[in-house]
């Protein structure tokens, strides 16, 4: 299959994440023990009146965003499982070449209970490895290779962090396959990914191999 969300679908995503951002830290603005006067995303006046739009109406932002795989797919094509599961779903596939995948970071996320307690950020190592996976979605469905197939991970360079990842975040990661090696099983890949539209962690090349 080619390509199969439209960079537009994509755009409207990281709208409607954005603006899910911007109700959240807005919130935290609002005096200890008062409600803020008002919380709502979308306001228009209307005859001099203010319209909400609604949770039907920001839900309907991302409508256009489908799931390639999702998580049941996911599961078919990695061996990996809870807690070490960390991509929710694909919306962007292009085989052999690249994805962009999903993952929903809630403070149920058992890595948060030591890292921090006081003060939860996803740890940059774990950012790494959703991409690791994300990228081995597309290997793994290549000549040469088996999906559910257990690899490892056999370099990591230029990795830059730019913004701490929290509970309530949705990364948008995405991966491009740059070689692979069908006789090794050795695969190398890029990766970003991305918190409300700003970039959080790239990776300038990973490199895996199929156990043997």
């Amino acid at each position: 299959p080619g390509l199969i969300c439209t960079n537009s679908s994509l755009l409207i995503m990281k709208t409607a994440l954005l603006l899910l951002s911007v109700a959240t830290v807005a919130s935290g603005f609002a005096p200890q023990g008062s409600a803020p006067a008002s919380s709502r995303l979308f306001e228009t006046a209307t005859n001099g009146e203010a319209t909400s739009v609604g949770a039907a109406g920001i839900s309907a932002l991302t409508s256009e965003v489908k799931p390639i795989f999702t998580s049941e797919d996911i599961d078919k094509l990695l061996p990996h499982r809870y807690p070490f599961a960390l991509v929710d779903k694909v919306v962007e596939y292009e085989a052999g070449k690249s994805a962009v995948g999903i993952k929903c970071v809630t403070k149920n996320e058992e890595f948060f209970q030591g890292h921090f307690p006081e003060r939860p950020v996803m740890p940059g190592v774990l950012q790494v490895e959703a991409l690791a996976q994300l990228a081995g979605i597309v290997s793994l469905q290549m000549e040469g290779a088996t999906p559910g197939a257990v690899f490892f991970f056999a370099g990591v360079d230029g990795v830059k962090w730019k913004k701490p990842v929290v509970p309530g975040d949705v990364l948008v990661m995405e991966v491009e396959i740059k070689k692979w090696n069908k006789k090794f099983g050795l695969a190398k890949a890029t990766g970003r990914a991305y918190v409300d539209g700003e970039i959080a962690v790239e990776v300038g090349e990973m490199t895996f191999a199929l156990a043997k």
